[in-house]
């Protein structure tokens, strides 16, 4: 999911883009933008972006007999 080729443009991903505060960010090329902008200076950077957190397991489904051996 960091690395699919189809990843939205946003300025909060931008490698040119440094975070100031909450929603905002200075960008290298266009000033202070909102972290949901685009522009066409747009080149990203995956360790900028956080994914969102994988879904908690659900055990209900299993019985005990499901965990012996």
């Amino acid at each position: 999911m960091l690395f699919r080729k189809n990843i939205e443009k946003r300025c909060a991903y931008c490698a040119k883009g440094v975070p100031a505060e909450t929603g905002i960010v200075l960008c290298a090329k266009r000033g202070i933008r909102k972290e949901n902008d685009q522009c066409g200076a747009f080149r990203y950077d995956p360790l900028k972006r956080i994914p969102p957190r994988p879904l908690s397991p659900n055990f209900e489904r299993f019985q005990d007999e499901d965990f012996s051996l």
